[in-house]
């Protein structure tokens, strides 16, 4: 398919979740759907930009609403499903959010950290986001999907040698084991009729993974 067939494709009447949706690739995603017609919920930590990024579009006329998501907190995140479900059917959900290697290694690139000096809290903070993230969220909504009877799950993920790359602990490890639970998502949910996808950017947007340009 090409770019102008996609950008023909439209979206009025489908509502989508984007976790991680006020920055980088969630938030170009965010926009991309919102251009197509879809009603749009920006899910993310409850700050000012969410609120000043949901604002700005819905003064542009957009059907942008802030939902207000920490997906490493099981209650926040069974709150955020219920809410958005209230406001009428959720249709498709993005599991976006998520942690770099520049939180734990700001110099990842030019210095790659063996994982034996990786702390034990820098490890459990990215899996608890990259990984028990993405479990959580995907719990939530595809319990109502499956009372729905349909609905898509689409979680992003990378490309196999980063999981792997030297020095890419805990990035690495998160985003495998996100892979396996979003296989083994899909032949859970098929029985329901509600699809999961894995989506491979082909390309970054302004990202912590970007190498910074050189002085």
């Amino acid at each position: 398919m090409r770019v102008d067939d996609l950008r023909s494709i439209r979206l009025t009447g489908t509502t989508v979740v984007v976790t991680g949706a006020t920055s980088g690739l969630g938030l170009a995603m965010a926009d991309a759907l919102l251009e197509a017609g879809a009603t749009v919920w920006f899910a993310a930590r409850p700050t000012p930009r969410l609120e000043a990024t949901v604002a700005e579009r819905a003064a542009a006329g957009k059907p942008a609403r802030a939902l207000a998501m920490d997906v490493r907190d099981p209650r926040a995140v069974e709150r955020a499903a219920e809410l958005a479900w209230d406001r009428g059917p959720v249709h498709l959900v993005v599991n976006n959010a998520g942690l770099g290697m520049r939180v734990v290694n700001p110099r990842f690139f030019e210095a790659p950290m063996p994982f034996f000096a990786v702390t034990p809290e820098a490890f459990g903070d990215v899996v608890a986001t990259n990984l028990t993230g993405y479990f959580l969220v995907g719990r939530a909504f595809a319990r109502r999907f499956v009372e729905a009877g349909g609905g898509r799950l689409v979680n992003v993920t990378m490309n196999h040698e980063t999981m792997v790359r030297r020095g890419f602990v805990p990035y690495g490890p998160a985003r495998a084991g996100a892979e396996a639970l979003s296989r083994i998502m899909t032949e859970d949910l098929r029985p329901f009729g509600v699809t999961v996808n894995q989506l491979l950017p082909g390309g970054a947007t302004a990202t912590g993974m970007i190498r910074p340009p050189r002085a």
